[in-house]
């Protein structure tokens, strides 16, 4: 690894052949010093993160490419969209869409080595990839970035080249959680299990779910990410003390990166090994939580697109459904309200007009009550749905909706 200063990494980067697709730290670990020096040098080029947030480059010349879109990308005229679930993503680099400059946020060497930090994820792939064709691993080693163990811990001599940045981490936007989630959150908890292995993704539902279970014991996290909700756990004595917390990737606050630096009690592995349906089962009693934007009388679930756009992708979401199907115990949820106050409609329907993100689920919530969906007919998956997830606004219509296609919705 050389150290550069930041006009001789320029000259490195204007002298790539254009236009080289970089693959770079999504989330908030997106190393955004290093991607500007790299935006100045390079006129055209592809830019390839997962959950980009605002801040990344956004002009003309710049392709922005993505399997799940962050609010950095949402909406953008120059985004393609490639369609995966996350544990597929680095097949995908390996064989569709390979690298030419690898990007990465590391925290400071520690005995010849860096590590990935809070952001492990797709990235190993990503450099296993790059190396591969001879392309560039660069990296802006940031004193900030918390050491973590696992899959993301870096030979010094797999970088080329470095700059030094001392800079803060971002982290998400605090929103307080709502009634309605706070709500959802306490229905979901019912349904865990005693030591149960949690799954969750990112919002206010499962942030409202991890806290509704600080009085549990025995509790463990195998997920593609984490958020201050597993730390509040971990205070609070839920978590099994000789089970390590595994994910791939932390998304929170300022305390959450101090409490996983260095920490031989969290391990961020690579996502093949954290989304791989097959390890996932293995977990006895996994329960997997996730959120959808829409629901249908199918019992399928849409957590990606809006009006036909795209909003987010497939992520993690399908590979832990399975996962938790085939778990000992394990357990499917998705969550999400009844109905959408800012576009003003239900969130069920009667059926998805768009791509189906996940389907054959255990259960389904809201705050209006809970359905079991695993081991009924589908007569009766619709019947529980309508009578105790959808909106009473919605439900007459619903009905009639379901009659239409069918469904026979004995007791409704």
């Amino acid at each position: 690894m050389r150290i550069l200063s930041e006009a001789r990494l320029a000259a490195v980067l204007a002298a790539v052949a254009t236009p080289p697709r970089v693959v770079v730290s999504g989330n908030f670990a997106t190393p955004h010093h290093a991607l500007g020096l790299l935006d100045k040098s390079v006129a055209e080029y592809r830019l390839f993160a997962l959950n980009a947030q605002p801040g990344i480059p956004d002009r003309d010349g710049v392709t922005l490419e993505t399997p799940f879109v962050g609010s950095g990308m949402r909406g953008k005229s120059a985004l393609r969209y490639f369609p995966s679930r996350l544990s597929l993503v680095p097949r995908l680099l390996r064989q569709a869409l390979p690298p030419d400059i690898v990007l990465i946020h590391t925290s400071t060497p520690v005995d010849g080595c860096v590590s990935l930090g809070t952001e492990v994820n797709i990235l190993p792939a990503a450099i296993e990839a790059v190396r591969a064709r001879g392309g560039l691993v660069i990296a802006q080693l940031n004193p900030r970035m918390p050491y973590t163990y696992g899959d993301g811990v870096l030979p010094c001599d797999e970088v080329d080249y470095a700059i030094e940045v001392d800079e803060p981490l971002p982290s998400p936007v605090f929103r307080p959680i709502s009634d309605v989630s706070h709500t959802i959150g306490e229905r979901v908890a019912d349904l865990v299990p005693a030591d149960a292995t949690l799954q969750l993704g990112i919002g206010a539902v499962p942030d409202a779910v991890l806290a509704a279970l600080t009085a549990r014991r025995g509790l463990a996290v195998w997920s593609e990410m984490f958020s201050d909700g597993v730390l509040a756990l971990e205070q609070a004595g839920a978590l099994d003390a000789d089970t390590p917390v595994t994910a791939s990737f932390v998304f929170g606050g300022a305390e959450l990166y101090d409490w996983v630096d260095r920490n031989p009690r969290v391990r961020l592995l690579r996502t093949e090994k954290t989304n791989d349906p097959g390890l996932i089962a293995r977990r006895p009693r996994l329960v997997s939580i996730n959120g959808a934007l829409q629901i249908d009388l199918y019992a399928q679930a849409n957590a990606s697109r809006v009006n036909d756009v795209i909003y987010s992708g497939f992520g993690g979401q399908t590979d832990f459904v399975v996962g938790a199907l085939h778990s000992p115990g394990g357990r499917a949820i998705i969550a999400l309200p009844s109905w959408h106050p800012k576009a003003d409609v239900s969130t069920v329907v009667p059926r998805l007009a768009g791509p189906v993100t996940s389907f054959q689920h255990s259960y389904f919530v809201s705050e209006q009550g809970t359905a079991a969906i695993w081991g009924h007919d589908a007569g009766e998956q619709a019947r529980q749905i309508i009578e105790h997830v959808a909106h009473p606004r919605a439900r007459d219509e619903l009905r009639d909706a379901g009659r239409r296609l069918g469904f026979s919705l004995a007791g409704s």
